[in-house]
């Protein structure tokens, strides 16, 4: 019980961030789609940095433990395609989706209801896909530290660098 109040509030502040940083409009959801409006790509950009140093601290410091997955090219290929499909049908990526109906925005139930849908044929064809996609580019558990081969306190300030620099080349273009 304790976990699902966690996964109550945490969802209900990313909806809350989601609304003030604006990401769930849909002129903005369609300037990031045609590159013309950077808001969506600066809020992502953001939270990964941020999300990086605090998985990481807190796993150093013993409170975490990550959980690596497999890294498996055609999952992973195959999913970007139907997500890069539906976001560009509706104007809404699944987080956002929630989040504009929590505003009241009907339209994105067709969202939440292709979702749904399309969880269930997973379901339905993951014994297959098991057998076929699953096997596609399986680069095991693998991360960025350990592919370059050090530790990873050192790939995150320079990470940080880099999108802190690409950030403000953003907005130095007006995006």
């Amino acid at each position: 019980m304790k976990m699902l109040i966690y996964g109550l509030v945490t969802g209900l502040l990313f909806g809350f961030l989601l609304q003030k940083g604006r990401v769930l409009r849909y002129d903005k959801q369609l300037g990031a789609l045609r590159l013309m409006d950077m808001t969506i790509v600066k809020f992502m950009l953001s939270s990964v940095m941020v999300g990086m140093v605090g998985v990481y601290l807190l796993s150093d410091l013993g409170l975490a433990k990550l959980s690596i997955k497999a890294t498996i090219l055609g999952p992973v290929i195959i999913g970007a395609l139907i997500f890069g499909l539906g976001w560009g049908l509706l104007g809404y990526c699944p987080g956002t989706s929630m989040g504009a109906l929590g505003e009241g925005r009907w339209d994105a139930v067709w969202g939440i209801i292709g979702m749904v849908v399309g969880a269930g044929l997973f379901a339905e064809a993951y014994p297959a896909l098991k057998e076929t996609v699953y096997t596609w580019g399986n680069l095991g558990r693998i991360t960025l530290p350990q592919v370059v081969g050090v530790n990873h306190w050192i790939i995150i300030p320079l990470f940080i660098a880099g999108g802190l620099l690409l950030l403000r080349w953003i907005e130095k273009k007006g995006l």
